[in-house]
């Protein structure tokens, strides 16, 4: 059912990447790609009741139309079907996290797509209360996970009238032997600022890290995937002090979060642009327990972000940028404003 590969013949493209100390040994292992994407408003063109999802049907101010929603479809699974491809991941991403869906019909139409209907794609997804009624989710291919549990956290904060976000999911399954437990996020924005909304992140990251803890103190070896839209970049207090994450996968305590995106970003260099700079609000991290040099279960390879031409705007105001479905009101037909990101888990056959 796994692609093999021989260490030698790794392609340089690896070479790109942030790689921890396993695979040093020569030998056959088994990858997998595990992957996260903000789709930017995969909406349907129905008004769905009790969310505010007006402006994304065809008498909206966008004219959301059942053509431009067939498109964004292809589009979107255009990208996902390239995400993580390769001769030893012949099937892409094995796990994909998303976010800014509308509902589980939105994540069934991407299954079905011409482009990814041979992929067989399940997921996971719970309806989030936020009042733009957008979620998020994990798709998943069967032949190599299966899923054991999940279950939909939400964030509560009554000190806030009226206060709403995303929550966050976790799915446990079993990864060729191994389990694994994936927490999937979609943090508060920066609207009002990144300051004056610093502490609605940090509120998500506590609940994250409290879902984490939950799981490390059944066992204190849990092979944990933290991925999402975190809205900070990895250097931001509630990345890196919250949620407790390394950019050094060798000086991590127990309870830490391997972050190999944090050693990634730059100011030329992310998941989505704004104002002439990038930032990386889309990571994903690991536990202690899926690195190291022990490849007898799987650990992270590699990171990368997946920034192909094809997703860039080549001209404009807005070149350079994330090539966006819309901007503002305009329909531009683009993709999504961020890039998806990407991890490879590596594992020695036996």
């Amino acid at each position: 059912m796994h692609k093999h590969f021989k260490l030698s013949l790794l392609v340089a493209v690896f070479l790109a990447f942030i790689t921890t100390s396993c695979m040093q040994e020569k030998g056959e292992y088994s990858m997998h790609c595990v992957a996260f994407y903000n789709l930017e408003n995969l909406f349907d063109t129905i008004n769905q009741e009790g969310v505010t999802d007006e402006e994304f049907i065809p008498a909206g101010k966008k004219r959301w139309t059942p053509d431009r929603y067939l498109e964004k479809l292809d589009n979107m699974a255009r990208v996902i079907s390239l995400i993580g491809l390769g001769d030893s991941t012949p099937d892409g991403a094995v796990l994909l996290g998303v976010c800014e869906l509308e509902n589980a019909g939105v994540m069934e139409d991407l299954a079905n797509t011409d482009i990814l209907k041979d992929r067989n794609y399940k997921f996971v997804h719970y309806d989030s209360p936020y009042y733009r009624g957008m979620d998020v989710a994990l798709f998943y291919q069967p032949k190599y996970f299966t899923v054991l549990s999940s279950a939909s956290h939400e964030l509560n904060m009554p000190e806030i009238e009226n206060f709403t976000t995303r929550a966050q999911l976790l799915v446990t399954g079993i990864l060729d032997g191994d389990t694994i437990h994936v927490i999937v996020n979609h943090w508060p924005s920066r609207r009002g600022g990144e300051e004056g909304s610093r502490h609605l992140r940090v509120a998500a990251a506590g609940l994250t890290r409290s879902i984490a803890d939950s799981l490390f103190n059944i066992n204190s070896h849990a092979n944990i995937i933290v991925m999402g839209d975190l809205n900070d970049d990895p250097v931001n207090k509630s990345v890196k002090e919250t949620l407790g994450t390394n950019n050094n996968p060798e000086g991590m305590n127990k309870y830490q979060f391997y972050n190999p995106f944090e050693n990634l970003h730059t100011v030329d260099y992310g998941s989505l642009a704004y104002r002439g700079s990038w930032n990386l609000f889309d990571q994903i991290l690991v536990s202690r327990a899926l690195t190291g040099e022990d490849c007898s279960s799987y650990k992270i390879y590699g990171a990368n972000i997946f920034k192909e031409e094809f997703l860039i705007q080549q001209e404009g105001k807005y070149k350079g940028y994330p090539w966006r479905t819309y901007s503002y009101d305009d329909y531009i037909g683009g993709y999504s404003d961020h890039l998806p990101v990407y991890v490879y888990l590596a594992k020695k056959n036996k």
